[in-house]
């Protein structure tokens, strides 16, 4: 796990905002249930988008790399 997922983990509340807005097939429902788990989070982007594991990893690496880092809260 890398820092930056660290990042999205420690500050959900926050990040639950920007993760909609790029998987915006994500329901209410699916963000309550992740809760910053970024396994979670693979498994429903399969799900919701039909994609591989490995298709929905690079996905989710990408994004997170992308983020600030964040200062703890």
């Amino acid at each position: 796990m890398n820092l930056n997922w660290d990042t999205v983990r420690g500050n959900w509340k926050q990040v639950k905002g920007e993760v909609k807005r790029k998987w915006g097939k994500l329901t209410d429902d699916d963000m309550l249930q992740l809760e910053g788990n970024r396994e979670k989070l693979l498994g429903k982007i399969q799900e919701r988008y039909g994609l591989t594991k490995e298709a929905a990893e690079r996905q989710v690496e990408d994004w997170a790399r992308g983020l600030p880092e964040v200062p703890r809260a």
